[in-house]
């Protein structure tokens, strides 16, 4: 008897639980109401199926309960039950699938008036490209994907003026069609964002897509909903819708295929003349300065000194008031003009003979090797620096700048502002570093770590 009621009231208290839970779908914000539909069918079948099966199970506990005066009786065959359940269940089952075949019909079925976005996933960062003026694509070659070619762009003369977006941020215009093309770089990812009800899996080896009407403006995280590695959970991205025109004049600002061309052959005499004014701070060879804490520049990659410089010259880093010397930094970074400057700047710096860091002051390496098998993932086995990740190179770094470094993106410094999507994925991570001894370990680690020449 007791067994029967707690069936019961379970069976009534998960029904209550769903009805009158507060935990329900995200505000939907594109056209995909179909989906919310054929959630809600699937659950009241299921539902369904689950209240009778409980309460049967109930009233077989209380029907068939054990009595000293009756024995149970074997009865294998029962032709009349297994018809009834073939019925009920072939039923259910078409109740179920009817409506996400006719859901997935229309989700593949492209409208001829929407336009193109690729996607591109990696570990583990996204990234998006759109056409310019001519509405078209230019083809791609995953084998000639490389750090001044992220994309693996051809020489195809329709991507010369595609419109190449690194931040993981896209607008997309209210109300207009989009069939976002979905390819990786690595391994498997997903591009999903719940307000809009549509994902899909990007596969290595080829393109996959859907598509979808923005319904409401608004800005919409994306999130990868494949396990792709250890930094899985960080993999974010942001989707705003926006009007028309606002997307037409932000689209105009994202650099093209052309643009990367010219910065891929940069000016190093060029950029000698821009580091006059980072010597007196950094050394003349980039070796750092420890008294006024300016760390060395020797080794590090062009493409990480671009980045940082970019993001101080439009106030990404070193705006944040505990950070002094970011805000020592922001006034000679906003002294380069433009992409093609800092490009000239970086690739000077980059001739500069990398330095070898002194042992930490403080920290157990060996504890810190162990804490280093998370970081290696990115900035590699030897600090050398991973490009496809985005992870710079620590060796040559020294304690005190890695130090503070961790620490700043431990207590969100460095890396929570809006416009850096690697350094947000970085204070994430920092968070595995719980207290000041795990920095110091881990930095004592890293100071260990041989110069390895980038190929």
């Amino acid at each position: 008897m007791i067994i029967a009621w707690v069936v019961i009231l379970l069976t009534l208290g998960s029904v209550l639980f769903y009805v009158l839970s507060p935990w329900h779908l995200t505000p939907l914000a594109s056209n995909w109401g179909a989906m919310d539909s054929t959630i809600h069918i699937t659950a009241l079948v299921t539902g369904a199926v689950f209240v009778a099966v409980n309460l049967f199970l109930a009233w077989v506990i209380l029907r068939y309960r054990h009595r000293a005066d009756r024995r149970a009786a074997f009865d294998p065959e029962n032709k009349r039950l297994e018809g009834w359940l073939t019925l009920v269940t072939s039923l259910g089952i078409a109740a179920l699938l009817a409506p996400g075949l006719w859901v997935w019909g229309a989700f593949v079925s492209v409208p001829e008036e929407a336009h193109e976005v690729e996607v591109v996933g990696q570990q583990w960062r996204w990234s998006f490209r759109l056409p310019g003026e001519d509405g078209e694509l230019g083809r791609v070659d995953t084998r000639l994907i490389d750090e001044t070619n992220p994309f693996g762009m051809t020489e195809d003369p329709a991507g010369l003026d595609d419109r190449l977006v690194m931040e993981p941020r896209l607008l997309l215009p209210m109300g207009q069609p989009v069939k976002l093309l979905l390819r990786s770089k690595d391994v498997l990812h997903n591009f999903q964002v719940a307000n809009f009800r549509a994902k899909m899996d990007l596969v290595p080896g080829q393109v996959s897509y859907f598509w979808l009407t923005p319904t409401e403006a608004g800005e919409y995280e994306v999130a990868c909903a494949e396990l792709c590695g250890i930094a899985h959970f960080a993999m974010r991205a942001w989707v705003e819708v926006v009007e028309p025109e606002v997307f037409e004049a932000w689209l105009a600002e994202q650099p093209t295929q052309a643009d990367w061309l010219a910065r891929a052959n940069p000016d190093p005499t060029a950029g000698q003349a821009h580091y006059a004014s980072c010597a007196a701070c950094h050394g003349a060879n980039g070796e750092g300065n420890a008294n006024i804490q300016a760390p060395p520049l020797a080794g590090m990659a062009p493409w990480y000194l671009s980045r940082q410089l970019e993001l101080f010259r439009r106030g990404a880093r070193g705006t944040h008031p505990e950070d002094t010397q970011g805000q020592q930094m922001r006034p000679f970074a906003q002294q380069l003009a433009d992409g093609a400057a800092i490009a000239d700047l970086a690739a000077y710096i980059a001739g500069f003979e990398p330095v070898q860091a002194s042992p930490a002051e403080s920290g157990n390496a060996r504890r810190g090797a162990r804490l280093y098998r998370t970081c290696a993932n990115c900035h590699g086995e030897w600090g050398q620096g991973i490009p496809a990740t985005q992870g710079p190179r620590l060796a040559g770094l020294p304690d005190w700048y890695l130090i503070r470094q961790l620490e700043h993106f431990r207590e969100g410094i460095r890396g929570r502002h809006a416009d850096d999507p690697y350094g947000n994925q970085m204070v994430d991570m920092a968070q595995m570093l719980v207290n000041r001894r795990a920095v110091e370990d881990v930095v004592a680690h890293i100071t260990t770590l041989g110069v390895i020449e980038e190929e």
